[in-house]
C-alpha cells in the first residue's frame, strides 16, 4: 500500500494570526493558565496525526493572549508535518514574541502513539 497523505511544512503555521490585548495589571504575578486537547499536527515522515493536550501557563508583561486568535493560531498547525519536540518550542517563541511575558511554560503532552508517551516541556526564559 502506497498510500500519501497532504503534509504541509512549518511555513504553514500562521502566527500572524495572533493578537494580544493591553493587560492593566503587569506589576501583579498573575498566572494564567490556558489549556486545550484538541491540539494537533501530523508526523512529518508519515503524515499520521499526533493529538495532544496543550497547557500554556504565563504570568503576563504588559500584554495576554487574546484567545479566539490563539485558536485559530493551533488550528494551523493541524495539516503541518512537525515532530513533536519541534512544535512546543514552536509554539513558546510565537507566543513569547507576541504578548511578552514574564514567564511562560508550555506542555504539549501527546495521545501514545506506537506505544510510546511523550510530554514535551519548554520555558521563558530559559535556565
Amino acid at each position: 500500500m502506497d498510500r500519501r497523505v497532504l503534509v504541509r511544512d512549518e511555513g504553514a503555521i500562521d502566527a500572524e494570526c495572533l493578537l494580544a490585548f493591553r493587560y492593566e495589571y503587569p506589576e501583579q504575578d498573575t498566572q494564567v493558565e490556558v489549556d486545550t486537547d484538541e491540539f494537533t499536527a501530523v508526523c512529518p515522515w508519515t503524515g499520521l496525526p499526533d493529538y495532544g493536550t496543550l497547557t500554556i501557563y504565563y504570568i503576563p508583561g504588559e500584554s495576554c493572549i487574546e484567545l479566539k486568535s490563539l485558536k485559530y493560531y493551533l488550528l494551523s498547525y493541524r495539516d503541518v508535518g512537525i515532530v513533536q519536540e519541534h512544535a512546543a518550542n514552536r509554539i513558546l517563541l510565537d507566543l513569547v514574541a507576541l504578548c511578552q511575558p514574564r514567564s511562560m511554560k508550555i506542555t504539549l503532552d501527546f495521545k501514545v502513539r506506537g506505544g510510546l508517551h511523550t510530554a514535551v516541556t519548554v520555558e521563558y526564559p530559559g535556565n
